[in-house]
């Protein structure tokens, strides 16, 4: 009967007669069965809490693309297969990978608002001050401060709310630039209201803790890409990660050939220019600018990069807070800056401003040297006088044209430029 149903079990080719040998039992080790196929295991990368900042939530910027994270639909561009480990977590800004579909795969910028170090300091900072202990809470910390018991009565987003924090869109804050933080928080389900009934006290921490540490992600969500303002589209954040559009930064081209280094000085121009003039009335200016400002897309198109250094300024409402109510410091007021550094009065403001800091320390390093001798001496005389802040009376808008007229017969029209071609062939905008 044992060599009956072990033959069978070497033939089972009847499905009914395989199950009754199945039921009778058959001796593995004579029967002729092919051993199943191993099932092929997906490699499975570890995202440590640490490493995003999670651990550090809500005292963080967002929760929204760590899905894209843990799915493995973000990929930094070194940490395509099982052995490689992530990259390390001391640098500011990584290049990764984004997917919606696991086929196609784009470039993103992976970046944290500030250094590792600077947010250990921070952190410890905020223990040290409000509890006196080496490690804390952070989160528990931070919701006993007044200023945000402040912020948990509050229904909107007011000037006194934010009044002392570093950043500079937040120095001369109008009450319209405030409700269009709110109604365009990305952080949280779209209310399209400037009423701050649907953020939780978890949206609350993390607004607030993102407009102190850095405003960078928060002005790429409120002026957004789509509606044509000059900053690479904000896909998300998760722990103290931001993901962002990923561009090249500018002192990458500093050693590009002239019709290159033409082409982003006339774009440099025109950013600057819509910073002072744009439907919306806002004033926005430079505090400091430096090579990796501004950056540029693989089509060629020039946008700011880093916008964490960008002021607003409303000239339809102008400022809610008089100069005495900058001077508030608290913890929120400290968290990446030194508490006793000085903040800009809004007066002090000029429009000239952003060219004569552009002028000074990008277009030197861009256009020096890129042209034969008539035209570069007019490019340098410009710089010269433009770094030294204009002072032969002339407009901002008056002085880019200048330089604007100089340098378009210099660029070139062609497959290179892609954000611009074939139009160019076409219009007499280039």
């Amino acid at each position: 009967m044992g060599r009956w149903t072990c033959c069978l079990c070497s033939r089972a080719a009847d499905p009914l007669m395989l199950l009754l040998v199945l039921a009778l039992g058959c001796d593995p080790s004579t029967a002729a069965t092919p051993s199943p196929s191993v099932p092929h295991v997906k490699p499975s990368y570890s995202f440590g809490r640490t490493f995003l900042g999670l651990d550090k939530c809500n005292a963080c910027i967002g929760t929204s693309i760590c899905k894209k994270f843990f799915k493995e639909e973000i990929r930094f561009d070194t940490w395509l297969s099982s052995h490689l480990k992530l990259p390390p977590s001391s640098l500011l800004s990584y290049s990764g990978n984004y997917t919606d579909d696991a086929k196609s795969w784009r470039l993103v910028d992976i970046t944290r608002l500030t250094s590792k170090y600077q947010h250990d300091r921070a952190d410890k900072r905020i223990c040290t001050s409000l509890l006196k202990t080496k490690t804390c809470s952070l989160e528990r910390a931070l919701r006993r401060t007044q200023r945000f018991q402040k912020w948990l009565r509050a229904k909107r987003l007011t000037p006194d709310l934010v009044q002392g924090l570093s950043s500079p869109m937040l120095r001369c804050p109008s009450q319209r630039l405030l409700d269009r933080i709110v109604r365009r928080y990305a952080e949280v389900p779209d209310a399209g209201s400037i009423y701050m009934d649907h953020l939780t006290d978890r949206d609350k921490l993390r607004l607030l803790y993102t407009l102190a540490v850095n405003s960078h992600p928060i002005l790429l969500q409120i002026f957004p890409d789509v509606e044509g303002w000059p900053f690479p589209r904000y896909l998300g954040s998760c722990g103290r990660l931001v993901v962002s559009a990923s561009t090249r930064p500018l002192r990458d081209f500093f050693g590009a050939a002239a019709e290159v280094a033409a082409d982003l000085a006339l774009q440099l121009l025109a950013v600057l220019r819509s910073m002072g003039t744009n439907d919306l009335n806002y004033f926005f200016y430079f505090t400091r600018v430096d090579a990796g400002t501004f950056g540029v897309f693989s089509n060629g198109h020039l946008f700011i990069r880093d916008a964490s250094t960008l002021g607003i300024i409303d000239k339809e409402e102008g400022s809610q807070l008089i100069d005495g109510q900058q001077e508030y410091k608290d913890i929120f007021s400290c968290l990446t800056v030194d508490c006793q550094s000085p903040l800009v009065s809004c007066d002090s403001i000029r429009e000239k401003h952003s060219l004569v800091l552009v002028c000074q320390e990008l277009l030197p390093r861009l256009l020096t040297g890129k042209f034969l001798p008539p035209v570069q001496e007019k490019i340098d005389t410009f710089l010269q006088r433009c770094a030294r802040g204009l002072s032969d009376g002339r407009g901002v808008n008056e002085a880019i044209m200048e330089l604007a007229e100089i340098l378009k017969p210099l660029r070139s029209c062609g497959s290179r430029f892609a954000y611009r071609y074939p139009d160019c062939r076409y219009s007499d905008k280039y």
